[in-house]
């Protein structure tokens, strides 16, 4: 079945970085756009990062760009989401998932347990 097992937040100090990393299993994995969503306490999932089945066009949230950089080894079947100058508000668990063709949605109801990362002085 489809897996996905999400690693390396940490917590941190604002303005630091961090490597997040996503292995995913049960599907195709170089056939499928990948994205990075995630969620903060009380708050809906929401998408930050996606990329495209074969790693050439990114796209993010306007609160993260020109900090976070999304990209993909299709031999490993992971994504990454590296993150930096990190701000409190980043303080979330983060989620990746396969996504949809046509729009911003995530293909799988499946999904790993996250990897939680707090920005706080």
């Amino acid at each position: 079945q489809v897996q996905f097992v999400e690693s390396g937040g940490d917590s941190v100090q604002p303005g630091g970085s961090l490597r997040l990393s996503c292995v995913a299993s049960g599907f195709i994995f170089s056939d499928y756009g990948m994205g990075w969503f995630r969620q903060a306490p009380g708050k809906e999932r929401d998408l930050v990062a996606r990329i495209n089945n074969i790693g050439g066009i990114m796209t993010y949230a306007d609160s993260v760009k020109g900090r976070f950089t999304i990209s993909r080894d299709n031999d490993k079947n992971t994504v990454y989401l590296q993150m930096n100058s990190l701000e409190p508000e980043d303080t979330a668990l983060y989620y990746c998932n396969a996504m949809m063709l046509n729009n911003n949605f995530p293909r799988y109801n499946a999904w790993g347990q996250g990897t939680e990362v707090t920005v706080s002085s």
